[in-house]
C-alpha cells in the first residue's frame, strides 16, 4: 500500500512539474501566461492551446486559486479545492508523462 501511494506521489510531482515547465515555456515563447482559452485561429494554433490546457492545467488552476485568496479574498476552502482539483489532475498528467518518459527509456536502448 506505501509503494502505491509513492508511486501515486511521484506521479502527482512529476504532473505538477511538467505543468509548470510547459507554462514557463509558453509564456517565453508567446511572451503572455497560458491560460484556458483556446485560440482557433488556426488549426496548429488550436492543437497547441489544446496540449497546453491539457498538461497545464495544473499549474493554470493553482496560479488562479492563489492570485484569488490573495487578490480578491476568496475562502480558504477555494483554496483547498482548487489544490485537490489539481493534484487529481496533476496525478493523471503525470502518469502519462511517466509512461512517456519510461518509453522513451525502452525505445532508446
Amino acid at each position: 500500500m506505501l509503494y502505491q501511494l509513492a508511486i501515486a506521489a511521484y506521479a502527482t510531482t512529476c504532473g505538477f512539474v511538467a505543468a509548470g515547465i510547459l507554462s514557463s515555456f509558453y509564456t517565453l515563447v508567446t511572451n503572455r501566461p497560458v491560460s484556458f482559452a483556446v485560440e482557433l485561429g488556426t488549426l496548429w494554433r488550436g492543437l497547441v492551446d489544446l496540449v497546453m490546457c491539457a498538461f497545464a492545467g495544473p499549474f493554470i488552476i493553482m496560479r488562479n486559486a492563489i492570485r484569488g485568496r490573495i487578490i480578491e479574498q476568496r475562502p480558504v476552502g477555494w483554496l483547498v479545492a482548487s489544490t485537490a482539483i489539481a493534484a487529481g489532475w496533476s496525478l493523471c498528467s503525470g502518469i502519462v508523462v511517466v509512461q512517456f518518459a519510461l518509453a522513451m527509456r525502452s525505445g532508446l536502448f
